[in-house]
């Protein structure tokens, strides 16, 4: 059963490619608690967020590895909260911004700082 904010957030948090790696191979072995740890040691993702993540390697898919990564994700995935995030920024609702990102997402609030910091960095965004 998929925890749809847990995969969203396992899709926009970035985790080196190195942990990626390593997971998918330790899920090929059967060590999936194993590949959830690694995915985590490397990562801002809580439990139920790597779980996805795990979810998605083994399925083919690539995760984030940085910032930048995770903000293109963020923006195929729900644009109109880009668009809200920006409109924060703008007002200098920095602050707002993490707490609807991580409301709408389950991203942790490690992630979702470093997130609205990137979304803040790019040209136009102020």
């Amino acid at each position: 059963m998929t925890n749809t904010k847990a995969r969203t957030a396992a899709m926009i948090t970035p985790v080196g490619q190195e942990a990626q790696d390593e997971a998918k191979v330790l899920a090929r072995e059967g060590r999936e608690g194993k590949a959830v740890r690694r995915l985590r040691k490397d990562s801002w993702l809580k439990r139920g967020p790597a779980r996805e993540a795990l979810e998605l390697l083994v399925a083919g898919q690539e995760l984030p590895t940085s910032s930048g990564q995770a903000l293109e994700a963020l923006r195929s995935l729900d644009a109109p909260l880009v668009g809200e995030l920006t409109a924060l920024l703008d007002s200098g609702k920095q602050i707002a911004a993490i707490k609807l990102l991580r409301e709408r997402t389950g991203i942790d609030l490690a992630g979702g700082y470093h997130l609205v910091l990137e979304l803040g960095g790019r040209p136009g965004a102020h």
